[in-house]
């Protein structure tokens, strides 16, 4: 038995009934692109995109192939690392810490006192405007440029010709080994860049994730402990700390995760192959791009469309989201939402299931499809899709 996950990172539906608290009334990552005019997504309608809960614009699939639904997130958060646990049945009830003024004076002082280096900036900031702003200064001191955003983390950036790739990632593991306690961020980012102040600097593909670890098993722990493989595609071997993982694969874009996902239909493996797609959220949503991330979806679409197209006997798909990020808002952070719920496979009964509690019953549906008691928030959903 195969199952894959597929997470269109940041691929929100509508804003959750709490969104006020996280100040993101209004948002609709789907509604955004959709509003462009640009937006042609045939595979996902036929699934049943547009007939999903509270999707009050697009046309409505007459025959949808796939069963279909939007998930709430139960944690108290609205980033990365607690949207995908919660995938994976870790719920999360106190939120990850955040730094909307920048870290401590002391985490920064002991910072720069065990990597010898100053830094520089320590505030929110756009990625690419960090480096636009702080890259000339990084250049002539040598100083790191340390940054936060809206999400739990702790980024640094540092061009590869002064900070060599292998030495930003020992600085990162410098942080995440400081940042513990109340101090436990998310995650600690590498934000590798190159370039000059004249014609601009520009982020590498080289980023690498330091992730906080699950703080008690998940899905993945389930199955790797019952023999079964936990495939990793993209940054999802980083967001759980290679935690419950048998097998990886990186991923440089979309386009990269969606052949590299591909390429598991062709392998003989028995369990989850979990993929994120991560430019949607990092290249287009944070960047306010609708016309980005609106060819992005397309783009997706057709590669869903060939990989459906090779999937076997036995297969079961899910396509789905670990949070919003609604480019056509005056934000660039993340976004409270629900997120799409797109089941498919040859036994998968056409079916619509409604608005769920809890993005965790992803990972209950996935315990019981490979026959597994486990303890997870939420209700399976699997009686109904068979």
């Amino acid at each position: 038995m195969r199952v894959f996950i597929i997470v269109a990172d940041s691929f929100g539906v509508g804003e959750l009934p709490d969104a006020y608290k996280f100040k993101d009334q209004g948002s609709n990552t789907l509604k955004a692109c959709f509003s462009s005019g640009g937006l042609f997504v045939p595979t996902m309608k036929k699934l049943g995109l547009f007939n999903i809960d509270g999707v009050d614009f697009g046309e409505r699939e007459n025959g949808p192939v796939g069963a279909y639904g939007r998930m709430a997130e139960l944690s108290a958060g609205k980033d990365t690392t607690v949207g995908h646990w919660e995938i994976a049945g870790l719920v999360s009830e106190d939120p990850l810490p955040t730094y909307p003024d920048g870290f401590p004076e002391e985490i920064i002082r002991e910072f720069e006192r065990q990597t010898g280096r100053g830094t520089l900036c320590n505030k929110p900031y756009s990625g690419t405007e960090v480096i636009k702003d702080y890259g000339e200064e990084h250049l002539k001191t040598g100083k790191l440029i340390v940054y936060t955003s809206a999400d739990s983390v702790f980024q640094i950036a540092a061009h590869e010709d002064v900070v060599p790739i292998e030495e930003l990632y020992r600085y990162c593991e410098t942080a995440r080994k400081l940042l513990c306690g109340k101090h436990s961020v998310g995650r600690v980012i590498a934000r590798p860049f190159t370039g000059d102040a004249k014609k601009g600097f520009v982020r590498t593909a080289r980023r690498h994730d330091f992730s906080l670890a699950p703080p008690k098993g998940t899905l993945l722990d389930l199955l790797k402990n019952c023999g079964k493989d936990v495939i990793s595609v993209g940054k999802i071997v980083d967001i759980f700390a290679g935690v419950g993982i048998t097998g990886y694969v990186r991923t440089t874009s979309n386009e990269d995760g969606m052949d590299k996902a591909a390429a598991y239909l062709d392998k003989d493996f028995d369990g989850l192959c979990f993929v994120n797609l991560v430019e949607f959220d990092s290249v287009y949503g944070h960047r306010n791009d609708v016309a980005g991330y609106t060819a992005a979806l397309n783009a997706f679409d057709k590669r869903l469309a060939e990989f459906i197209g090779k999937m076997k006997g036995g297969d079961m798909l899910i396509v789905t989201a670990d949070h919003g990020c609604d480019p056509s808002t005056p934000s660039t952070d993340h976004s409270r939402e629900y997120v799409p719920l797109l089941v498919y496979g040859e036994g998968v009964r056409p079916v619509d299931l409604g608005t769920l509690p809890t993005f965790s019953c992803v990972a209950k549906t996935v315990a019981e499809v490979f026959g597994l008691k486990e303890d997870f928030v939420g209700t399976s959903f699997l009686d109904k899709i068979h």
